[in-house]
């Protein structure tokens, strides 16, 4: 899984991989294009509302058994009670979908991506580098521990089985299919198959009409823009290059633009090598806010990776950023993460 990938990235886990990547192409200077001259400088997406609003007020229906999306393999587990939950993941998307699902004030703890009004009270029970702590999700005694494999170590989480909590491991895979899947599964875990169904049918009907604004948005812009998600770690020196099927593919996709990345060849999330940056060539570089501070800003980027300030995005210092728990976080804020970047790439 996607957000399982980008859990041992941010752990800084690849970053001896990434020794000696950098191939030796020799730069080309980038060419100008239309959608690259429509906008330049750099901009920053910003969620308009956070909140995540319910479908509803539903009863779950239980006891139920569900199948647990495992990496050792799938097991049925029994939920007896949903009244005290545990959701954690890498961007906070499985509590947003219990939100979503109208049980929010069930959750009594999250993990620290799952940044949504009315739950700034709900304990936080992750640490560092997104690492569960299993002590302080006991205390909370919870009736059911929900988490998609992108939280670990997994020590901690057989911990929480071997004491009796139910715990049910859901697909999380990113894009806005994925967010749709999310919501089934995380509803039917907790009684509540329909809402999952009904908030399911809600995300894929708001992205439909965000990718219609946004289309027009952009045709007003010309030539759509090429653009390439990058994923930056300064502290671990890890630079890589999110192309198809990757998630970003999705949301470069809804924005009108053309994913370069793709373009260029790169499948899934690859090491970032001069000669993809310079064959991707993006008008546009789509990073998390915290990533891109930690490489040193625009101008640390643009001297650790000198093949990026020959694009055309990076001439133009055009980088988008967004903050790391809601750029590839889909769930059921889904179309404000497109309308945030839209308005941060078109300026509308």
């Amino acid at each position: 899984m996607v957000a399982r990938i980008v859990a041992r990235l941010a752990a800084g886990a690849l970053a001896v991989a990434l020794a000696g990547c950098a191939a030796t192409a020799s730069p080309q200077p980038a060419t100008t294009s239309a959608a690259a001259s429509s906008a330049v400088g750099p901009a920053t997406a910003v969620l308009a509302d956070r909140a995540v609003a319910p479908v509803g007020a539903p009863v779950p229906a239980l006891p139920v058994t569900v199948v647990s999306h495992e990496r050792a393999g799938d097991r049925e587990v029994a939920v007896a009670d949903a009244s005290r939950i545990v959701a954690v993941d890498m961007s906070g998307a499985i509590a947003a979908t219990v939100a979503g699902l109208g049980l929010g004030e069930n959750l009594v703890g999250r993990d620290v991506a799952a940044e949504i009004p009315g739950l700034e009270d709900v304990p936080v029970v992750t640490g560092s580098g997104h690492t569960l702590t299993p002590e302080a999700v006991l205390a909370l005694e919870p009736t059911v521990v929900l988490t998609d494999g992108s939280i670990g170590p997994s020590d901690a989480v057989a911990q929480l089985r071997d004491a009796g909590i139910p715990v049910v491991y859901v697909d999380n895979e990113a894009g806005f299919d994925g967010a749709g899947e999310l919501a089934r599964q995380v509803g039917a875990a907790l009684g509540v198959p329909d809402a999952g169904v009904e908030l399911a049918d809600r995300i894929a009907a708001e992205v439909v009409a965000a990718t219609a604004d946004v289309a027009a948005l952009a045709s007003d812009a010309g030539e759509a823009p090429r653009m390439a998600f990058l994923y930056l770690r300064g502290s671990a020196g890890v630079y890589y290059m999110f192309g198809d099927e990757s998630g970003a593919d999705e949301l470069i996709d809804a924005l009108g633009g053309v994913d370069a990345a793709a373009d260029a060849g790169i499948t899934g999330m690859q090491p970032l090598t001069d000669e993809a940056m310079l064959a991707a060539d993006p008008d546009v570089i789509l990073v998390m806010t915290k990533g891109l501070e930690s490489v040193g800003g625009i101008d640390g980027l643009l001297d650790a990776r000198p093949a990026i300030a020959l694009t055309a995005a990076g001439r133009d210092r055009r980088i988008v950023s967004m903050d790391d728990h809601d750029i590839l976080a889909f769930g059921p804020r889904s179309a404000a993460i497109v309308e945030a970047l839209a308005a941060a790439v078109y300026g509308g």
